[in-house]
């Protein structure tokens, strides 16, 4: 069975909880800890949900809220299920029972 995982990016929450509002605060935090981005990459990194993000500024964000990467990333996971055509029809039969779908030759018989 197929899983299906996501994440949730929480750092505009973990800041508030820490008394830091808005990303212009967090620039000079960063820098302090040799992290150089600009006011804008710092924005689009507390608006936004990173899917890439380097374990440098990972670990510099928790040593600035005191957090951990858990209290950053929220994970989940769920099983993917059957995924449904668009006609309703059923999944494809096992291999299995592929001979008994076969066509069958039609016997033409004479006219008596």
């Amino acid at each position: 069975m197929k899983r299906k995982v996501g994440y949730t990016w929480r750092l505009r929450e973990v800041m508030a909880q820490h008394q830091v509002f808005t990303a212009t605060e967090l620039v000079p935090l960063l820098r302090e800890r040799g992290i150089d981005l600009s006011a804008s990459q710092v924005h689009r990194l507390v608006s936004g949900t990173p899917e890439r993000l380097s374990l440098q500024i990972m670990a510099a964000l928790c040593d600035i809220l005191s957090c951990t990467p858990a209290d950053l990333v929220a994970t989940s996971a769920e099983n993917a299920g059957v995924r449904k055509t668009a006609t309703g029809d059923l999944p494809a039969p096992p291999v299995d029972n592929i001979a008994k779908l076969r066509p069958r030759p039609a016997r033409i018989l004479p006219e008596a």
